[in-house]
């Protein structure tokens, strides 16, 4: 059920892009093997819950978020599915995640140590090793030999093993490579020190997509779930087609006819050479619409207008080449009339990834869900 709202700009979440994207996967990695659809960041800003539905209803097995505060949220919806934790979490709050039935993610002796004393019940852990990403994970043999033997002592269960990729969508395969056989190295050390049967996983969506030969158990469908490529060489070479889930919308507020001469916004970094019309659109930087998106283009009527003048906290202006309406729709990220503009335009113009576009678009947007 979509929240009531009162402001003249939102963004609409496809949900049947989200399935269509897990279904493609779900190709590649049928059953035994498992797909966890990675929600972390409230689903790269489109919304945890309702992806979380719609990735499980179309196949995938299992969820994947950063923080235990994220993990704790799915479990109130999501009361019997595997959700794994792949940032640190406290180990303070090994028992908090134990009592919600949480899989956590374990590199540190340390931790091991602190963690074993608050625990009273079991924990289910995956071990991460680090391979070359360099952020998280166990990196030496000594490093390994310490966490496994302090785990003897302790009540959590090791039921996965895995690692992230730091170039998997990269054209040079060096270093992926040397991650490759780091990972089978890291493997061997787990055969004689743990007996139960283990998951074991090491892709990205561009890992995924790109060698499903070398995925082992299962994958962590991230970016790709949202219908965005991990990169245009991804896109290229699998030919795996993804549909985007996240458009951004909203209307002219005000129509004017300003004078050559006259300028716009903050800074008066706009000057009109002649006549004009402006339109002004509610979204600006309070809503994660940044200031250097000046110089940009939206969408009305099928046809792109610039961005003028400085954004605001809370508006931007577009010069149009005629009058237009007030409440005319205005397609900030989406397809319109033929024409399109794309996530990927907006990481472009702003020397950035794709991924940080639907994060960057904050709470106060609301979402509306398609399906």
């Amino acid at each position: 059920m979509v929240k009531q709202f009162y402001r003249d700009t939102w963004a609409e979440v496809d949900l049947n892009a989200i399935k269509h994207n897990v279904k493609q996967m779900k190709k590649i990695y049928p059953s035994p093997k498992s797909v966890y659809a990675v929600v972390k960041a409230n689903a790269y800003g489109h919304g945890d819950i309702q992806v979380a539905e719609a990735a499980i209803e179309a196949g995938a097995n299992k969820l994947a978020v950063a923080l235990l505060d994220e993990a704790l949220q799915l479990r109130e919806s999501f009361p019997d599915v595997p959700i794994l934790v792949l940032g640190r979490i406290r180990p303070s709050d090994a028992q908090i995640a134990a009592d919600h039935n949480l899989t956590v993610t374990v590199f540190q002796k340390d931790w091991l140590v602190e963690a074993s004393k608050q625990l009273t019940t079991k924990l289910n852990i995956h071990l991460k090793f680090d391979t070359g990403m360099n952020r998280l994970g166990i990196r030496t043999k000594d490093e390994a030999y310490d966490v496994l033997k302090e785990l003897k002592s302790t009540t959590m269960v090791v039921t996965g093993v895995y690692s992230h990729l730091a170039t998997a969508d990269e054209n040079n395969e060096a270093h992926l490579e040397k991650q490759f056989e780091r990972f089978k190295e890291s493997l061997k050390l787990l055969q004689d020190n743990i007996p139960n049967k283990v998951e074991v996983h090491l892709g990205n969506s561009a890992g995924a997509m790109r060698f499903p030969n070398s995925m082992y158990d299962a994958v962590r469908f991230g970016i790709g779930m949202y219908g965005l490529y991990p990169s245009d060489l991804v896109k290229r070479e699998t030919g795996i087609p993804l549909k985007p889930a996240f458009s951004l919308i909203s209307q002219l507020t005000h129509v004017k006819k300003i004078n050559k001469g006259d300028t716009i916004s903050y800074g008066a970094t706009y000057t009109a050479e002649e006549d004009e019309w402006i339109g002004t659109v509610p979204l600006g930087y309070g809503d994660g619409w940044i200031r250097k998106l000046q110089g940009f283009h939206v969408l009305i009527d099928g046809k792109k207008y610039p961005i003028v003048g400085r954004i605001c906290m809370d508006q931007f202006m577009v010069k149009l080449d005629q009058h237009k309406p007030v409440d005319t729709k205005v397609t900030i990220i989406g397809e319109e009339g033929g024409e399109t503009v794309s996530t990927d335009d907006v990481a472009t113009h702003l020397e950035t990834i794709n991924y940080e576009i639907p994060c960057m678009i904050n709470e106060r947007v609301p979402r509306v869900y398609i399906d």
